[in-house]
């Protein structure tokens, strides 16, 4: 029986009182048989339930924007912030100045200089000066430790003042005085408490079964993929096996296609240096190659290995692996390798991604992502039994590929008969040679027609389309006015610096406007249709291919293509998207060409830069960026921001066109910015956060993380080590000494970030599986809401319409995702998602995403395949359970919930002050009914932001989040290093310490024993926490 108070902000996410009082659910699916008149009305059943549930918050509680009496955001009628200050009176103001001013000392700067010598010769690293300066003081001090090289920085409102001896992050929750920390008082009703002392004296679970630690090897703990592999019939001698294995392949040369499929290969650069190429793989145990696109690198060398092991009767021993970054690299190129050899995909040539393979016991050229690679090493360290490996698209730099080139160096001396080859789209391949100790370099010429390339000034010219003002990129600012509201970067400040009428004075007034006009900032959707629909109009047949940064521009480019009435024919244009997460089947649409009079137009990100060729594209539109992750580690903030991409992209791009004719490259940014851009780009190691990676090396048993790391090509920053591993330890990943846990190994199996690799575990043991699925794969994915500009209020409405009094973007899409279901059921689905600014693709995704994570969890154990998502699902509408939940997977992303007279502000212990995300429901919110937020990532801007936040409960960060620690003043208990430190009465502290202490030996041994049921073992440790999480106490 689970207890309900009326404080409870909507306990159930699908319930409703009877008229008996009590409390029954209404799935969406008894709906079903009922015609909706609207799908208003499906929106507001998914989310009446809960309206109300939680007080303070809502869709009506909007943040204020007017200025009243007091000094803050109130808005109508009355300020928020402090009433004894009064900064809009200019008598108090002038006033306070005045006090503030006489409150500066002067800096002496004799004794100052000798402070900070003694410093930099000491041992000590630091030193903390609790003074007030000023500013002027302070630009003295940071200037004197600059010519002393240290660094300065000054904390808590200019107050305390820090020279160090290395770099300082922005903000230091220890030197806060007003916001370093939070006192949070918990007080529980006598009723609460016994009710909790109750449930858990009843509960059938042994605590001296915890101790108790089953033995696991590491085998267990992954996927299997016996499943894909059909094993032969019976066993044959190798003698046998490589002679059928050639007269076989000499059999399938005599077809007409097989002799069809020869004549082109034959014409490829790659074909000319065959014998080069085998002679220097069987002499050399690395070999790099260098090749440009278009020479047949990718499809033809792997093949001359295998045709030159079958033949020589090697064929039975023959086993090799070519890995690919990307899931449609390895499939697209299997799928050409075994055409080619005029054979089934599947038979000696097959393929390996995430969850799905084609493959067989004759595969002995196995395509893969370098992901299915690194997880193969888990369980077979030196990959005994291949023979050959290949590793294309290592210019790229990808972390992965990155990782595994480490490897590779180490396995190489204990297997002196694997051959390893390294191939290059691009010139720095001596680099590779290099790190390999000099291993030979062999370089294949590219064969492509030429490519004519026009820049943006030339598109502006050619095409008379013109950028203003108003256009949907600048936003009413010309060019100037920009400086003071974008911040620009290096390669844009080169164009904002030049004189356009001097520089582009052999064009035309109008382009020369258009230029003035045009921002780096955001890419202008109208000019890419625009270009289109000009190559469409006025030039010759042939594929176009435009590179976007991401999803949010296909989509939007995609719509904005079938509004357009020349362009949103669907007899004479054939629009695909391509996108690395989009299923496979879909991707393999982009390689078959139109049908007679229909141009094809693909949409792609810088997946389709390299590896996958795409035939008949003979025009290129080049957006000039990508998506990019950067990573600041002082301050513990990761950006995925679209980034200008580097030369070497920029001329992979351009290779895309002149396949079969002679093509052409739009470039939709000035040549200037092109002749700035970089060689190549920041290897991934470099700019992304580690955590996933630290975790593979520790599951590969590689030692300790910052050694291994030590050996990349380009060591990563320690400090970006420091920081990954004190986040798997805080999650419970590692242990004290950076070994794995329990809790770890599971997580190395998950092919997600680590947070919503537990967020998921978590769900499963908690029996809320079915939301946390949807949530897990919106986050691992992206946001199904799409917020377009011009409609950007209506948009933000209907999100908070979903998320009604939750005060959680998390509910609102998940609200979203089961009405979209309920829409799909009933046959409405696209009138639906565009009534609620929801893209279809992205929810689609998601749902398939669901599934793929359940059988994974079924593969670990912690699920059964045959019982279904419903047999997990006993809290799946029990909102507290899932925010707690939610809680368990996404700290230590906790901020506290400030009050400020009618306001709220946000702080968190690494960066100190933020604000709530523009597109979060909780940005309407003004007053939070809960004291904290969980959110899903910190974004830095113009200021930084948590997207995707879910207010929650003490008790959900109790009982759920990190570890607790007595506080040091023995009156309390802390979390966070005692950034967060809660009070109450003894009693209460000995309840909660003694039902989290008996939560975390249950899921220990569920841990360990993923078929353990803890609704047999330890039901009444589970009932008890859920009846502390109905009981929380508001925020008021």
């Amino acid at each position: 029986m689970l207890f309900h108070s009326s404080a409870c902000r909507g306990s159930r996410l699908l319930s409703t009182r009877s008229s008996s009082g009590g409390s029954s659910q209404f799935p969406l699916s008894r709906f079903a048989s009922s015609p909706l008149k609207t799908l208003g009305a499906l929106r507001t059943l998914v989310v009446m339930s809960y309206r109300g549930g939680r007080g303070g918050g809502g869709p009506n509680s909007h943040r204020g924007r007017g200025r009243g009496g007091g000094g803050g955001r109130g808005g109508r009628g009355g300020g928020g912030g402090r009433g004894e200050q009064r900064w809009w009176d200019p008598e108090w103001r002038a006033e306070r100045l005045r006090q503030m001013h006489g409150e500066v000392e002067k800096v002496d700067e004799n004794e100052w200089w000798n402070k900070i010598g003694q410093l930099r010769e000491g041992s000590q690293q630091e030193l903390v000066v609790k003074r007030n300066f000023g500013r002027d003081g302070q630009n003295i001090l940071a200037n004197m430790a600059q010519r002393q090289g240290l660094y300065f920085n000054a904390y808590n409102r200019g107050k305390t003042l820090v020279f160090s001896k290395v770099p300082l992050p922005d903000y230091r929750a220890d030197l806060d005085d007003r916001h370093g920390s939070t006192q949070k008082e918990i007080k529980m009703s006598n009723q609460t408490e016994a009710r909790v002392e109750n449930l858990l004296s009843r509960s059938k679970w042994n605590t001296n079964n915890s101790a108790s630690t089953s033995t696991v090897s590491m085998r267990q703990f992954l996927p299997s993929t016996s499943s894909s592999v059909v094993e032969p019939a019976a066993p044959i001698g190798k003698e046998k096996l490589s002679s059928q294995l050639r007269d076989l392949q000499n059999s399938r040369k005599t077809t007409a296609s097989a002799r069809s499929m020869q004549s082109f290969r034959e014409k490829l650069p790659a074909f000319s240096m065959r014998e080069e190429f085998l002679k220097a793989v069987a002499a050399n145990q690395v070999l790099v190659i260098s090749g440009e696109t278009g020479c047949g690198k990718t499809t033809q060398l792997p093949q001359f290995i295998l045709e030159e092991e079958i033949n020589s009767l090697r064929g039975s021993d023959c086993s090799i692996i070519c890995t690919q970054p990307r899931r449609i690299s390895a499939i697209s190129v299997a799928a050409r390798v075994a055409a080619e050899r005029g054979e089934e995909l599947g038979e000696a040539v097959g393929y390996q991604i995430r969850l799905e393979s084609k493959r067989s016991a004759q595969t002995r050229l196995l395509f893969c992502t370098t992901g299915v690679l690194l997880r193969r090493l888990v369980q077979e360290p030196d990959l005994i039994g291949v023979s050959h490996l290949l590793v294309d698209e290592i210019h790229e730099r990808g972390m992965n590929e990155d990782f595994l080139i480490i490897i590779l160096r180490d396995l190489l001396p204990r297997r002196p008969d694997l051959r390893l080859v390294l191939m290059s789209a691009t010139i720095n391949a001596e680099l590779f040679s290099k790190y390999f100790g000099d291993a030979p370099v062999m370089h294949i010429p590219g064969f492509t027609f030429p490519v004519a390339e026009l820049f943006l000034e030339d598109v502006l010219e050619k095409t008379r389309y013109r950028i203003n003002s108003e256009c949907d990129n600048v936003a009413g600012s010309s060019r100037r006015k920009r400086f003071s509201s974008v911040k620009s970067d290096p390669l844009t400040d080169v164009f904002e610096d030049i004189d356009i009428n001097k520089e582009y004075g052999n064009y035309s007034i109008t382009t020369r406007q258009s230029l003035e006009s045009w921002s780096a900032a955001d890419l202008d959707l109208s000019l890419v249709e625009s270009t289109i629909e000009y190559i469409c109009r006025y030039e010759a047949e042939g594929a176009i291919l435009v590179f976007l940064t991401g999803w949010d521009e296909i989509s939007k480019l995609l719509d904005k293509i079938k509004g357009n009435n020349f362009l949103g024919s669907p007899n004479r244009f054939l629009v695909l998207p391509l996108h690395g997460s989009m299923p496979t089947v879909n991707q393999r649409e982009i390689f078959d060409r139109p049908p007679a009079n229909m141009r094809k137009i693909v949409l792609a990100t810088n997946i389709a830069e390299s590896s996958i060729t795409i035939d008949d594209v003979v025009y290129v539109i080049d957006c000039g960026k990508a998506k990019e992750t950067s990573y600041d580690a002082l301050n513990k903030l990761a950006c995925l921001l679209p980034s200008w991409i580097s030369k070497a992209s920029a001329h992979q791009r351009r290779g895309r066109a002149g396949r079969v004719q002679p093509g052409f490259c739009y470039r939709l940014y000035p040549k200037i910015i092109h002749d700035a851009m970089p060689q190549f780009q920041l290897p991934e190691i470099l700019r992304t956060p580690l955590q996933e990676l630290c975790l593979t090396i520790k599951s590969l048993q590689l030692g300790a993380v910052s050694s291994f790391l030590a050996k990349s090509l380009q060591p990563p920053d320690p400090l970006s080590v420091k920081n990954a591993i004190e986040l798997l330890k805080t999650i419970g990943a590692l242990d004290d000494t950076e070994e794995l846990t329990s809790l770890g190994r599971h997580l190395c199996t998950l092919p997600v970030d680590p947070n919503i690799g537990k967020m998921l575990l978590m769900g499963s043991v908690f029996q809320c599986l079915d939301p946390v699925l949807t949530i897990a794969a919106a986050l691992a994915y992206r946001n199904p809401f799409v917020l377009p500009i011009d409609r950007k209020e209506e948009a933000d409405a209907v999100k908070r319409s979903f998320a009604g009094d939750s005060c959680s973007d998390h509910v609102a899409l998940l609200k979203a995702f089961v009405a979209w279901k309920e829409a799909k059921r009933s046959g409405r689905e696209r009138t639906f998602c565009w009534e609620n600014f929801l893209s279809p693709m992205t929810l689609k995704m998601m749902d398939d995403m669901r599934n793929q994570f359940f059988d994974i969890l079924s593969d670990i154990g912690f699920v059964s395949k045959t019982a279904g998502v419903k047999a997990y699902n006993h809290y799946g509408n029990d909102l507290e359970m899932v925010c707690a939940v939610l809680c368990a997977g996404l700290y230590p992303n906790v901020v506290q919930c400030k009050r400020r007279g009618k306001r709220t502000v946000f702080y968190t212990k690494d960066v100190g002050k933020v604000d709530i995300h523009p597109s979060s429901v909780n940005a309407f919110v003004n007053q939070f009914p809960l004291p904290f937020l969980v959110y899903s990532e910190k974004v830095k801007t113009a200021s930084i932001y948590v997207r995707d936040s879910t207010n929650i409960s003490d008790y959900a960060l109790l009982l759920f989040g990190g570890s607790l620690s007595p506080s040091k003043t023995g009156e309390g208990i802390e979390m966070l290093g005692g950034y967060l430190h809660f009070s109450a009465s003894k009693r209460t502290i000995e309840l909660i310490q003694k039902l989290r202490g008996e939560l975390d030996k249950l899921l220990q041994k569920k841990i360990e024993e993923p078929g353990l049921d803890i609704f047999s073992q330890g039901k009444g440790v589970v009932e008890a926490a859920v009846e502390l999480l109905h009981s929380q106490t508001f925020f008021h």
